[in-house]
């Protein structure tokens, strides 16, 4: 086939629905993320089977790009669950991408894909990897290169199907399971039988989807409810503050336009009546569905590992010190907080019951408190373990053992950080008046534990020579560890200058240094 027409992409959409249709008992076993409610095939069987039909009915459509335009709408208007929305705007983003093109060849094609990768990404308010959003990239960067429509459909389907098997490596809670992402496992079945009908080969429905779970003996009561809707004469202005409410009340959030004026919203939330105003409040929204949510059922894991830590810091650098040791990370732009939905999508992307989070800072301190006792987060344990500083998460992390008792480790890594002092050294913004003096905008001003300890004016300021005054006071104190994170701003091998000058004055003391990246301080200190 040279080109995709009107008569191929009906057969594409006949091909989903029997992929899927195939599929849906074993997707639904494998759905665990982002709730263990067994629906994921069934919710992507009904949205295909859906727009297959609006295509259907549709006798206006007679080229490529109408045909995948009468997709999209029938998909949009009746997509079912986070998965299904996803999926309609794929299929909106190719006819897009279309328009009223008669047909689309290779390039053509893969210029859509690209668009739907955009299209989907867009609608979702907080993109997780691991998901068929992560499909969707794979995708899009693997057919940018191909010209024929055969390479293009090949392609596409080969980085799907390689992209679907790294999805455990992504997220814990599939990893736990022992399965692929459901949602995902779905669109390599959608890029499958668009190679099928490309190339006229057999589709394939490979790949495991065995589920390593045991299913509960009753019914658990819901925890939460999937809210969606279609929204109505809304204005453009009002979605990103709409997406913003939303994301306050749940995860799983997905704002998706249907080109036309008109969205479907799908929210994950305990309070469905709070999801429905925040539509009225901007719009008019219909043919409201709700459906109750299970709490997962809890998966079995290796004696000692039902808990986990988690950490909110500021600067990549210093997020990727943590990862590497095996520490999921938020880390928040500088003069930002994390919403809602970052916050419960790091608790709820763990696969254990008891989750201990360090936040960096006092105000990160207060997102995780805030988020602590969201009634999204079901059954699960989470303690938020106060830090005012990332040193302060850093001499936590340093004492946590997985092996105690989850009561005795948080108390440990309490003491941990609460024994650190902190200190800092940043760039001032403004006038003000400290206890030690006026600081003028630019200067460099010394902080431990909170205070002001002194000001090096922005005409000559000497950077080392402040950061041994604060290193001195704080262990005058006493100390035998000091830890020391370098800012963005921070030139470079300050830290060994600093290191070099407190041997002489203090060798009994450890020194240990790591890029922090931050950018609200230029030098960040912790003394145990």
């Amino acid at each position: 086939m040279r080109a995709l027409d009107e008569t191929a992409v009906r057969a594409w959409a006949a091909a989903c629905v029997h992929s899927l249709d195939v599929l849906r008992p074993a997707i639904n076993g494998i759905n665990v993320y982002p709730v263990a409610d067994s629906d994921t095939g069934s919710n992507l069987l009904h949205t295909m089977a859906s727009a297959r039909d609006a295509l259907v009915t549709d006798s206006e459509a007679t080229g490529a790009g109408q045909a995948l335009a009468a997709l999209a709408k029938g998909a949009i208007h009746n997509a079912r669950g986070n998965s299904g929305v996803i999926l309609s705007q794929v299929l909106r983003g190719l006819a897009e991408s279309a328009g009223d093109a008669t047909e689309l060849d290779g390039a053509a094609l893969a210029k859509a894909l690209r668009y739907a990768d955009k299209a989907a990404t867009e609608a979702v308010a907080r993109p997780v990897a691991g998901t068929m959003l992560t499909i969707l990239q794979a995708v899009a960067a693997a057919t940018n290169a191909h010209q024929s429509l055969q390479d293009v459909v090949t392609a596409a389907a080969k980085a799907a199907s390689e992209a679907l098997e790294q999805t455990p490596q992504q997220l814990p809670v599939l990893a736990s399971a022992g399965v692929v992402d459901a949602g995902a496992r779905g669109l390599v079945a959608v890029f499958d039988a668009l190679a099928g009908v490309v190339t006229g080969t057999a589709t394939e429905l490979a790949h495991s989807c065995e589920a390593h779970t045991t299913a509960a003996e009753a019914e658990p009561a819901p925890y939460a409810w999937e809210v969606m809707y279609l929204l109505e004469d809304v204005q453009d202005p009002d979605l990103t503050p709409f997406r913003r409410v939303l994301s306050g009340l749940g995860d799983s959030v997905t704002v998706a336009g249907d080109g036309s004026g008109g969205y479907a919203v799908h929210v994950h939330c305990a309070d469905i009546g709070a999801a429905i105003e925040a539509g009225l409040g901007v719009g008019r929204p219909r043919r409201v569905r709700v459906e109750p949510l299970i709490t997962p059922t809890p998966i079995e894991a290796p004696a000692g590992a039902d808990r986990t830590v988690v950490a909110i810091v500021r600067g990549e650098p210093l997020a990727e010190l943590l990862r590497e040791e095996g520490v999921a990370v938020l880390a928040p732009e500088a003069g930002t907080k994390p919403s809602v939905e970052e916050m419960l999508g790091l608790i709820t992307e763990r696969a254990v019951g008891h989750i201990t989070i360090l936040p960096g800072g006092m105000d990160l301190t207060e997102a995780a408190d805030a988020t602590a006792g969201h009634p999204m987060i079901g059954d699960r344990e989470v303690v938020v373990i106060p830090c005012a500083s990332p040193v302060q998460v850093l001499a936590a992390l340093a004492v946590h053992d997985r092996q105690r008792r989850a009561n005795d480790d948080v108390v440990a890594m309490a003491e941990a950080a609460a024994a650190t002092r902190r200190g800092e050294l940043v760039v001032a913004r403004e006038e003000s008046i400290t206890w030690v003096g006026r600081a003028h905008a630019g200067d460099l001003i010394g902080f431990v534990d909170g205070e002001v300890v002194l000001v090096e004016p922005r005409s000559a300021p000497n950077l080392l020579a402040a950061a041994v005054t604060v290193c001195e006071r704080m262990l005058a104190a006493g100390g035998e560890l000091l830890t020391v994170l370098t800012g963005a701003a921070a030139p470079a091998g300050i830290d060994v200058e600093l290191a070099d000058r407190l041997r002489e004055t203090r060798p009994e003391v450890e020194f240990v240094s790591y890029p922090g990246g931050q950018t609200d301080a230029v030098l960040l200190i912790g003394v145990e």
